[in-house]
């Protein structure tokens, strides 16, 4: 049995996605006969075509196939509340929510409520440590035990590692005494240096560079490179370097269970009992540097295309061309289809980063081919079919709008 908590360690990946619904052909069973056949193929609404950069317009016929397929992903996978925001340039935009904030009161969900993001803070965080290598504060070949002592591997292990999930140390949000001090009191705060006692107690998993394993462990130890090389606190940094020059003034790092209102419950069953609790109270000083983050749908709009391109949306810099160049080089994983870089995934063309924590789940992704843009937030990190309902909408959304690219990551495979 997957351990409950081994799921910490997605919000990419490791994550799930499923494609529409399709009958297969039984071999030998009787054709429909024409007549029906027409009727059935008169039944299904037309298949919009992509323009030549891969993505449809947004005709009212597409608005309402998407509406479709976001409420049945809800019900599919018992969703409480989703926003979904799509942008693309000269084919329109489309901004909506479905569902409830909070089960207890009936509210409606809003796309402008304030969001747990999870994994997503990955994404600031190596934004950060390559801000310090384009400063030459630091080199993407520099071993972590350069800046870090007590690291296993250290001497080994590269900064590039720990950002592109191929470190081999063990993630610190799979160990089984991480569970029980998280469940146990959901509210209490971590330390980094606590975090990395959990991973730093199991041997490594492989010589660096040798596999792909998605591992909390490596974006604490980056956070702490970031804060001993910039002399600030991971919070302050991100604040004054990454969301004041991006203009995210609604996103935030917080330091402790603060969250701004208005803000969505969160339901999970990542829980001591297993049954579903409301977690916006708690603490997510546990996830840190790689997923302590709280953002809006239209701040993680700005934010898709700045870290896919490098570009912040006043035309200047956020790094270097270089520096992004290396960022999106995306070696393949075990997971067909899909890349992973510096802090970044390359789904089917699709450049982003998904986020999952106790009850939330976020996906913000962007299309460089036609400029366009896709995010979802929505309040339960709940499996369907050990699938994660995050990438459970991204697939059934890119299936309706870019058909050519398909954000369809498999089921989460078993544990190691």
């Amino acid at each position: 049995m997957t351990h409950p908590y081994t799921r910490l360690r997605s919000g990419v990946l490791v994550a799930a996605a499923v494609g529409a619904l399709v009958v297969p052909t039984v071999a030998g069973a009787t054709p429909l006969p024409s007549s029906v056949a027409t009727v059935a193929a008169a039944a299904e609404p037309p298949s919009p075509t992509p323009s030549g950069d891969g993505v449809v317009a947004l005709t009212p016929a597409v608005r309402q196939q998407v509406d479709d397929a976001v409420q049945r992903v809800m019900k599919q996978a018992n969703v409480p509340g989703v926003s979904v925001g799509i942008w693309t340039p000269g084919n329109g935009q489309y901004v909506k929510s479905f569902g409830v904030r909070d089960k207890s009161t009936g509210q409606a969900m809003a796309p402008d409520l304030f969001m747990r993001i999870g994994s997503e803070t990955k994404t600031f965080t190596v934004t950060a440590l390559l801000q310090l290598v384009d400063q030459g504060k630091v080199g993407l070949n520099d071993t972590i035990g350069r800046y870090i002592d007590g690291v296993p591997n250290g001497d080994r292990i590269t900064l590039r590692q720990l950002a592109d999930m191929r470190s081999g140390l063990f993630n610190y949000s799979a160990d089984e005494d991480f569970f029980k001090a998280l469940t146990s009191d959901p509210n209490r705060p971590f330390t980094p240096q606590e975090l990395l006692d959990y991973s730093f107690k199991h041997p490594v998993l492989f010589p660096p560079g040798k596999e792909f394993y998605y591992c909390n462990t490596n974006l604490i130890l980056l956070g702490l490179v970031v804060e001993k090389m910039s002399g600030q606190h991971l919070n302050e940094y991100i604040h004054d370097h990454i969301l004041n020059p991006a203009g995210l003034a609604d996103t935030l790092f917080p330091t402790g269970n603060e969250f701004p209102t208005p803000h969505s419950q969160g339901y999970t069953n990542q829980t001591a009992t297993g049954k579903v609790e409301d977690s916006a109270d708690w603490d997510p000083s546990w996830g840190w540097a790689a997923g302590a983050m709280i953002s809006t749908l239209d701040d993680l709009r700005i934010w898709a295309r700045t870290v896919a391109t490098g570009v912040l949306p006043d035309g200047d810099r956020m790094i270097s061309p270089a520096t992004q160049r290396q960022r999106l080089i995306t070696p393949a994983t075990p997971i067909p289809g899909a890349g992973y870089g510096l802090g970044i995934f390359n789904v089917q063309g699709w450049i982003g980063h998904n986020g999952s924590l106790p009850g939330y789940e976020s996906l913000t992704i962007y299309l460089p081919s036609a400029q366009a843009t896709l995010v979802v937030v929505l309040n339960t990190d709940i499996n369907y079919k050990n699938q994660e309902p995050s990438t459970l909408f991204g697939d059934a959304i890119t299936s309706i709008i870019s058909p050519d690219h398909i954000f369809n990551l498999p089921a989460e495979p078993a544990a190691r």
